[in-house]
């Protein structure tokens, strides 16, 4: 008859361990050699699958959820197996299955899936209830989603080949053919155009660079922040003046959404389980700007980066939410750049030095502030790495950063030891952006930089 099998691809001393905390009454088998999660296919572990008395697989329930698996008890007939108030906790998530992580540069994870794969064309489905409630508790954000209809899906592909996979998102490593990710677009409300630039921003996102699987399970605020450079920022409509952060355009919106939306849905990390953030970010939603080249007085990023100014490209970087920086009063470009330094300093954490980064966007009324008196963009880099350290004598107890200040560098600021906070001046990215009333910029710090970490990455657009 039915049954369920419970997968773990943890030690025999940790499962015991699992068993133990969840009060588990069926079966967990330690799959070390991946041979199960190969046959059943689970995204992550550990995994709880009801097999039909057919052979064939009728539910799978991803880390430990009592009314998931007293759903399941359902299902066969049976009473609860997890009861409501037995010490154990009531939900915990899994982790991405090592069967599904590709073995070598590129390589595709491979499963054997023996009850039949699922192939990598998006799901068709008759529903009897209301579209927009189904899509809205199925693949939510938990904003209502424009449900993605063949006849919508078709029209946003626009003559693309559905079953061209574009990558893996991780941390559950699901394909993101043409097809699934036309899908999430139609939901985030994408017009059929803004493909052109989301095909790329899937592509970045699955860089190994950019490590999406630590950003998207990390308990830090993180999430991808997307800036838009050349000239699709005004062939599609996104913004890059006034309310630049805020839900000022279409195009902006959406594309943030669709990213937030296949992060979701295709990478598994949903806010109640792989995403671990402690606190979260309303950056969640949608995180898109455009840069004001046209109000800039240096070259954009992208150019910046090698990049003719004609080309299109998109940098993701692992952000922080904006940090004001108000400054009115100054006549010079010392006096804004310093407001700016002091923003900076308390990227992450104040006394954490060396392992970050951030994004400076200043805003045009300061831009031209600093431009009057000749500055380049290399000029500004470098006073604002010269300029942003943390005073030593700040280190006199414990906390964050005072146990690792063998590793920084001291350097002396307007007559005072401090400890550098940034590794070089290209650990601070520099954009125009904003409208051209108000004496505003902003700093946005990073997750934790580097190899170990996430670095930013930029790819052309068509």
């Amino acid at each position: 008859g039915a049954h369920v099998i419970g997968i773990s691809q943890d030690s025999d001393v940790l499962t015991r361990q699992f068993v133990e905390q969840t009060s588990a009454k069926f079966p967990i088998e330690i799959d070390q050699d991946l041979q199960l999660s190969r046959a059943y296919d689970p995204f992550a572990v550990p995994a709880f699958v009801l097999v039909g008395a057919d052979g064939y697989i009728k539910r799978t329930q991803i880390g430990f959820d009592k009314d998931e698996l007293n759903a399941v008890a359902e299902e066969m007939g049976r009473r609860p197996i997890a009861e409501a108030h037995d010490g154990a906790p009531h939900r915990k998530p899994g982790c991405s299955s090592r069967h599904r992580e590709p073995s070598g540069a590129g390589a595709s994870p491979e499963a054997l899936n023996v009850y039949g794969s699922t192939g990598t064309r998006a799901s068709r489905i008759d529903l009897s209830e209301d579209p927009y409630e189904y899509c809205f508790r199925e693949f939510g954000d938990p904003l209502p989603v424009i449900p993605p209809t063949v006849e919508r899906v078709d029209r946003m592909m626009s003559g693309l080949v559905p079953a061209e996979i574009i990558g893996r998102i991780p941390p559950c490593y699901g394909e993101a053919t043409v097809e699934k990710i036309a899908a999430n677009a139609v939901m985030a409300g994408c017009e059929p155009a803004m493909m052109s630039v989301l095909l790329p921003l899937v592509r970045a996102v699955c860089d190994e660079r950019f490590n999406i699987h630590g950003v998207q399970a990390t308990t830090h605020f993180a999430a991808p922040l997307i800036i838009v450079n050349g000239p699709v920022r005004r062939r599609l409509g996104f913004a890059c003046g006034q309310n630049v952060f805020s839900n000022v355009a279409r195009a902006n919106s959406t594309l943030g959404r669709a990213l937030q939306l296949i992060l979701r849905n295709l990478g598994g990390a949903t806010p109640t389980g792989i995403d671990m953030s402690t606190l979260g970010n309303p950056a969640k939603f949608a995180y898109c700007i455009g840069e004001n080249e046209e109000e800039s007085p240096w070259e954009p990023l992208h150019v910046e980066l090698g990049f003719r100014p004609e080309q299109s490209a998109i940098t993701l970087f692992a952000a922080e939410a904006p940090h004001g920086v108000s400054e009115h009063r100054a006549r010079t470009a010392r006096g804004v750049l310093k407001a700016v330094t002091r923003a900076l300093a308390t990227v992450w954490s104040y006394r954490v030095c060396a392992g970050v980064e951030a994004f400076v966007v200043i805003g045009p009324e300061h831009a031209r502030t600093i431009r009057r008196e000749g500055l380049t963009k290399q000029d500004v880099h470098e006073f604002l790495f010269n300029n942003t350290g943390i005073p030593v004598r700040a280190y006199d107890d414990d906390g964050d950063g005072t146990n690792q200040t063998h590793l920084y560098r001291e350097i002396t600021i307007d007559g005072e030891r401090c400890y550098q906070k940034f590794r070089s001046p290209d650990a601070i990215g520099i954009i125009v952006a904003g409208g051209g009333a108000g004496k505003f910029s902003a700093v946005i710090g990073s997750w934790a930089a580097g190899s170990r970490g996430s670095q930013r990455v930029t790819y052309p657009c068509p």
